[in-house]
């Protein structure tokens, strides 16, 4: 199967099991308080297929950008009757209960789905959990011209005290363009400094320039550089270079730029075997489409740690790490509305297609769980945001009325429902207008 293929079918899989969970947490608490569910839809507008039995139609609709669980009475516009199987006619408590069904089954979904992986299959690079020591410091980046330089260790930043590489980078990737404050420990002196990451690649996240010693082991290869013309495969560890030890690939990366299109040698250990090749490195486009550089064509995994945990360390681990992704999407929240970060860095429908058709192209199925555990918790998380037509809007409207004693009138919520819906409408078409130049290299400039 190609690859578009691939990742087609992965990401209606994944996007479709979402939905079919956040709206089956909507329906199972409707029908368990009486409230009469006149549709359950996978998709929007026209029905393509479905069924009917009892009183609800279970449909597959044209437009396959989300779901819904229509109820009697719900929509603010709908006549409404004294009939107490409607929505309307339900307490507060319960409505609160059926909005929030959805968005709590993706979170546990993607508890459940993480908790699994670490039992079954946990892996992840080594590098994450040690302390956040600069190997080394890009020239000219804002680390370097902040006066950073190998051998520094990041002591406290955002008020993490010792933070591993993995608490480090989510704050410089959400600060492009914005002051951390870090403090820095250098021999036995420690003192504080304002770095300013720089916003890079098409997703214009932050870089500060640093980055940690972490084994060079190929991951995705890229057809048609010198790396895959010289043979080299993922799993391949990048020892050597002009018989110079290899540390990191910042390390290699620089490397290159020196030797231009030279030829230089690299040493590959596979499958216990040494392997000595000759590549000569091209000029080429990178993630960020301000630079070209030298480059061999493939990425690096770095050194995997691949475990088991029992259920009760996985549970644990999963609660944890579901927490922390949380409170980072809050953040990147927090900054898209403060326009401190770039809408750039938000994935639509076809960035999450091409992360789902890698991760199913990968062995086994946990790279495909993991991710699925990602999206869910997305989902879940966007969809208690306090936007009106959102769950959270919903919520938001059951607050203000629980304090107010009274509903809210139907004119007023009409009015915002239509605004919210333009609101989203254009949010959607800016995701998928910023795939678009993330995906096609140059198209912006081919526009009009």
């Amino acid at each position: 199967m190609s690859d578009f293929l691939t990742s087609v079918v992965a990401v209606i899989g994944v996007l479709g099991f979402m939905i079919l969970i956040h709206e089956f947490g909507h329906y199972a608490v409707a029908k368990m308080l009486g409230v009469r569910v006149e549709q359950f839809a996978i998709g929007f507008g026209k029905r393509l297929v479905g069924f009917r039995k009892g009183e609800t139609d279970y449909r597959i609709n044209a437009i396959p950008l989300g779901g819904y669980v229509k109820m009697s009475g719900e929509n603010p516009m709908d006549q409404r009757t004294d009939d107490p199987r409607e929505f309307m006619n339900h307490s507060r408590w319960h409505r609160f209960l059926i909005a929030i069904a959805g968005p709590a089954m993706n979170i546990l979904l993607a508890i459940f789905l993480l908790t699994t992986v670490y039992m079954v299959h946990y892996e992840y690079p080594v590098y994450l959990d040690k302390p956040a020591v600069l190997d080394g410091v890009r020239p000219g980046s804002p680390a370097a011209q902040a006066g950073l330089q190998s051998g520094d260790r990041i002591v406290k930043v955002d008020n993490i005290e010792n933070p591993t590489w993995e608490q480090l980078q989510p704050r410089e990737w959400l600060s492009p363009n914005q002051p951390l404050t870090v403090s820095v420990q250098r021999g036995t002196q420690v003192f504080e400094k304002t770095i300013v990451p720089k916003a890079v690649t098409t997703s214009e996240v932050g870089s500060a320039g640093w980055f940690p010693e972490d084994s060079v082991v190929v991951g995705r290869v890229e057809p048609d550089l010198p790396a895959a013309k010289a043979g080299i495969k993922e799993n391949d560890r990048i020892v050597a270079l002009n018989g110079q030890p290899v540390r990191s690939l910042e390390s290699v990366i620089d490397s290159l730029q020196q030797t231009k299109e030279q030829p230089i040698d690299l040493t590959v250990l596979r499958n216990g075997e040494t392997v000595r090749l000759r590549l000569s490195p091209v000029l080429t486009k990178t993630e960020d489409p301000k630079e070209n550089r030298y480059r061999l064509g493939f990425s690096n995994k770095g050194e995997i740690k691949v475990t088991t945990l029992p259920f009760a360390k996985a549970l644990r681990l999963s609660l944890e790490r579901n927490r922390q992704y949380s409170i980072m999407i809050l953040e990147l929240a927090k900054k898209l509305v403060q326009r401190k970060i770039s809408l750039r860095a938000v994935s639509g429908p076809i960035g999450i297609a091409q992360e789902a058709g890698y991760a199913a192209q990968q062995k086994g199925w946990t790279p495909l769980m993991e991710l699925t555990a990602g999206i869910s918790l997305n989902l879940g998380i966007f969809n208690l945001l306090p936007i009106p037509i959102l769950d959270g809007g919903v919520i938001l409207f059951l607050a203000i009325e629980g304090l107010m004693r009274r509903d809210i009138s139907m004119s007023i919520k009409e009015r915002v429902y239509q605004a919210a819906f333009v609101f989203l409408v254009l949010f959607a078409v800016m995701v998928i207008y910023n795939d678009l130049m993330k995906t096609i290299p140059g198209l912006a400039d081919r526009l009009p």
